[in-house]
């Protein structure tokens, strides 16, 4: 199965919305799965190493991210929204979160199974 997770919330937003996203992840890439990640919004921040956890969240989202980027998910981030959401601006992604655009992001949705956001 194709699956496709578009993230689009700040990485650490006092929930577990983007932790229980990485989750799916790292569980669906040891079922054998096809897995892509989108991201969007305030959560383009999450591929950058500066984004650090705030005071008194137990998990290390961007770590986690960069796991499942060793893994073999492909990792792509709104080039639009790299301008757009000034929290971390300037500051330099992961070698392999590779930059890209809404009509990519549209052709992964039509490629894929299921298209879950988070």
């Amino acid at each position: 199965m194709r699956v496709l997770l578009v993230f689009s919330r700040v990485p650490y937003d006092a929930t577990d919305v983007t932790w229980n996203g990485l989750r799916l992840v790292g569980k669906s890439l040891e079922a054998r799965n096809e897995l892509r990640l989108f991201l969007m919004n305030d959560s383009v921040d999450m591929a950058r190493d500066i984004c650090k956890p705030t005071a008194g969240y137990d998990q290390d989202l961007i770590q986690m991210l960069k796991d499942l980027i060793a893994k073999g998910a492909p990792v792509k981030v709104c080039r639009t929204c790299t301008a757009r959401c000034r929290i971390c601006i300037n500051h330099p992604y992961f070698e392999r979160a590779e930059k890209s655009t809404m009509p990519e992001l549209a052709q992964w949705v039509v490629d894929n199974d299921r298209a879950p956001t988070f």
